[in-house]
């Protein structure tokens, strides 16, 4: 049903600023919209940047008139705790689709695989994966996906900053990445397994920093629940305060 302020059981709320959420598993980024929505009454409630449902971390909402910055935040460089798992090739190039190829990957060494995730730092061309909501033609991409219609994508321009490798566990690898609006981490994740010859895929994502913002700062769903239309009035005046001072 399509949400109508003037129906909703509670008065409408004019609050408005920036709203930090760590997003759990399984809740889609619209799911945490709709959420924030709907439990303070708050018309206007946007997004600076997906994450996919099986990622974990930092989202960024604008609420009010600061859904008018989404864009700005929105394209600002972000940073990823990621998991990549060698030996295994998805559809969708994470864990949530179907394996589309398996393979041993004991042989590669430490440094092997760290030369081959290190190699993707810099300016590059990423070709986004069909399961993404990238739009081609009008429609997205992961609706043709899901018909088995797979169509040419244009590579786009990204950047990755930084990669830091912090656990090296064959078949495993844990790293946190630093990139541009834009990059598929999920991409990332396969391309480096297809540089290795054995197959990758993205097995675990979370997201820690949105520009200026950062996971630390962000409030659990379990605690939004507890918060009345006073408390989020509260929380967004005293962030806009933060934010002022940091302009500073």
């Amino acid at each position: 049903m399509r949400y109508n302020p003037r129906r909703h059981r509670l008065p409408v709320c004019n609050a408005f600023g920036v709203l930090l959420v760590d997003k759990p598993a399984d809740w889609t980024s619209f799911d945490v919209v709709n959420f924030v929505r709907g439990r303070f009454n708050i018309p206007k409630v946007g997004h600076c940047g997906t994450l996919d449902p099986a990622a974990t971390g930092l989202l960024v909402l604008t609420l009010g008139k600061f859904t008018a910055f989404s864009n700005r935040f929105a394209g600002e460089d972000k940073t990823y705790e990621a998991t990549l798992k060698l030996g295994v090739a998805t559809d969708s190039y994470d864990m949530e689709g179907e394996i589309t190829s398996e393979c041993d990957a004991s042989h590669l060494t430490d440094d092997e695989v760290t030369n081959a995730i290190n190699s993707f730092k810099g300016a590059q061309k990423q070709l986004p994966p069909m399961v993404s909501a990238v739009k081609v033609g009008g429609k997205k991409l992961y609706e043709l996906a899901r018909k088995g219609i797979e169509i040419e994508r244009e590579a786009r321009d990204i950047e990755i900053s930084a990669i830091d490798i912090t656990r090296c566990a064959n078949p495993e690898y844990d790293f946190t990445v630093t990139c541009s609006k834009g990059t598929y981490i999920r991409t990332l994740c396969h391309d480096i397994g297809q540089k290795l010859g054995v197959g990758g895929t993205l097995s675990a994502l979370r997201r820690t920093r949105s520009g200026k913002f950062n996971v630390s700062d962000a409030l659990p769903i379990e605690k939004i629940k507890e918060m009345d239309q006073d408390a989020i009035t509260d929380y967004l005046a005293q962030h806009l305060i933060k934010l002022a001072g940091e302009a500073e």
